[in-house]
């Protein structure tokens, strides 16, 4: 019988612990066929947050290390320097990343390691109960803002891709959701791109993945893809925002 579908060989077997219409599961598919296809897994290195995702280490199938809150970009500039020829990367949420490791990652990228960032926006704090992110947005409910963020009270949510490519270490960033097929083909495209980059030894790449939180903003799967479409991706462009060295799309 023909295969028409199977599992990618950069996932483990684990049961995904994520909740109902959580993207983190689809982008964790996208990570792991990227490897694959670009003859990376055996060479993979992956850092893991503290956050939903914080179990990573179990679903890929490649090697990983777990770090402390924030700490990934500095546990993968270490294991970059020590393992140039490896393909390392991050993956982080908006409290893992803009948040207590806000200064992890700004100094990474200006510095230029040479490692990739796949950063999982979903405007929230998903794993410690729905307390409002760095990324929230103004008048969007959480459990630490009930009547919706302002900027008086919290500012302006924080465009992590556009703030980082302001830095010369960053080569390429690029801003992609997964909220559809089209939408899931650009996101892998743009993964790979991130590591052709960083195997190329340009520097430091980024992609940002905005993503649903149906459980923490209180909507149906369904409803909450809508909520991203209409609410994220307005403030959130879509698209390349730096792409600078050498061309490998």
């Amino acid at each position: 019988m023909a295969v028409v579908y199977e599992k990618s060989k950069g996932l483990t077997d684990a049961e995904l612990h994520y909740c109902p219409g959580c993207h983190h599961g689809i982008i964790h598919k996208l990570i792991a066929e990227s490897l694959v296809e670009l003859g990376l897994l055996d060479e993979a290195i992956g850092v893991c947050p503290v956050g939903c995702s914080v179990f990573a280490f179990k679903y890929f199938n490649c090697d990983m290390l777990e770090a402390a809150h924030g700490r990934a970009p500095a546990v993968a500039t270490g294991i970059k320097r020590t393992h140039p020829t490896q393909a390392v990367f991050t993956y982080q949420g908006d409290g893992d990343l803009a948040s207590i490791g806000a200064a992890e990652i700004v100094h990474a990228a200006m510095r230029g390691e040479k490692f990739t960032t796949v950063f999982v926006n979903n405007a929230i704090y998903g794993m410690t109960g729905g307390q409002m992110a760095p990324t929230t947005l103004i008048g969007q409910k959480a459990t630490t803002c009930q009547e919706g963020r302002t900027v008086a009270q919290a500012g302006m949510p924080i465009r992590v891709a556009e703030m980082l490519s302001t830095l010369d270490g960053c080569v390429y960033a690029e801003r992609v959701c997964v909220t559809d097929i089209p939408n899931l083909n650009k996101a892998k495209k743009a993964i790979k791109t991130a590591f052709q980059k960083q195997m190329n030894n340009e520097g430091f790449t980024f992609v940002e993945i905005l993503s649903t939180c149906p459980t923490n903003w209180g909507l149906t799967p369904v409803k909450a893809v809508q909520w991203l479409k209409e609410n994220m991706i307005p403030y959130y462009p879509l698209g390349v925002i730096k792409d600078q060295g050498l061309e490998v799309r």
